[in-house]
């Protein structure tokens, strides 16, 4: 179960973006990633007549780019994500055009194509859907907050969650908007190590030790907070933020993130609840059980990590 959640990493969108530099003339560029060491079988498809190029291939970090130029019509007709409906990865699509309405929108494995003749409604609103996206399939951050809600009393979870949502706020928008960045495997590292922290000090508390995550949560959340931000903007920075728009997609793509957050830590409140109500003597032992899994998780994680990145 754990190695099985361990290769379930957060998922990364792959990334459209179509340029009409002049009338019927576009700039192409095509980055997806590249997941333990292996291409998605994804190809963007265009409408009929659309031939590639000055193709041109590159592989930094772990992101294939291909960038082409082509001649064609695409204010009409279909475009569609060949294989798209065979992995659980989205596409974002950005497509600037110089007489048409501008394109903005995620393409998912159950609808991955889009009619370039119809309007697709507000671009932005794609980055607060993204934002949900990235925090509920994150299963790294999605673990972490769950330790923080093992780990803090009641009284403490609203000052030690806003702790979390400001930190990574302050570091996503600095990525974002002033290219402030760190290397993404050390991050990832980071992040690994810190839901390992947690679940041990979830397991202190269950055992009566004070320390000091126990007694100022909200210092260990703010801190791991910054780097969690930094974890974030990987996947903002996979797909850009739109000219003259940044700041208004960045405060969407955030706001995305913290619902999704919330709707996580409502509904283990409501989980606990029932579960509570339904068996009352097994609080402890579920709790104790689940801040095991929590460490045990999150070192695992930290173990791959740091053998995929230095070995």
């Amino acid at each position: 179960m754990i190695a099985m959640c361990a290769a379930a990493h957060e998922v990364r969108p792959a990334y459209l973006e179509v340029n009409e530099t002049e009338a019927g003339h576009y700039d192409v560029i095509w980055k997806q990633p590249i997941l333990d060491g292996r291409r998605l079988k994804l190809e963007p498809s265009f409408p009929e007549g659309c031939k590639r190029d000055n193709e041109r291939v590159s592989a930094p970090a772990a992101t294939l780019v291909t960038r082409w130029s082509m001649s064609c019509d695409l204010n009409s007709g279909t475009l569609a994500i060949e294989g798209l409906d065979r992995t659980l990865t989205d596409v974002f699509l950005r497509m600037d055009r110089l007489e048409n309405e501008d394109i903005s929108i995620v393409l998912r494995p159950e609808a991955n194509s889009v009619d370039l003749g119809q309007s697709q409604g507000a671009p932005l609103l794609a980055y607060f859907r993204i934002g949900v996206e990235h925090i509920i399939f994150g299963y790294d951050h999605l673990l972490f907050v769950l330790g923080l809600v093992l780990l803090v009393r009641p009284r403490q979870l609203l000052a030690t969650v806003t702790a979390f949502t400001i930190a990574h706020s302050i570091t996503l928008a600095a990525s974002s908007l002033a290219g402030i960045t760190l290397p993404g495997p050390p991050v990832e590292i980071t992040i690994a190590m810190s839901i390992a922290l947690l679940g041990a000090e979830a397991i202190y508390r269950m055992q009566g030790r004070d320390t000091l995550a126990q007694t100022r949560p909200w210092i260990i959340a703010f801190g791991f907070g910054l780097i969690h931000g930094f974890g974030f903007a990987g996947a903002l920075s996979e797909i850009g933020l739109p000219r003259d728009a940044e700041v208004m997609a960045l405060l969407l793509f955030n706001l995305g993130v913290e619902a999704g957050q919330v709707a996580f830590v409502l509904f283990l409140l409501a989980l606990a609840w029932l579960g509570f109500r339904l068996y009352r003597h097994g609080e402890h032992a579920v709790k104790t059980a689940a801040a095991y899994a929590i460490g045990i998780t999150g070192s695992y994680w930290a173990i791959e990590r740091i053998v995929a990145t230095f070995f």
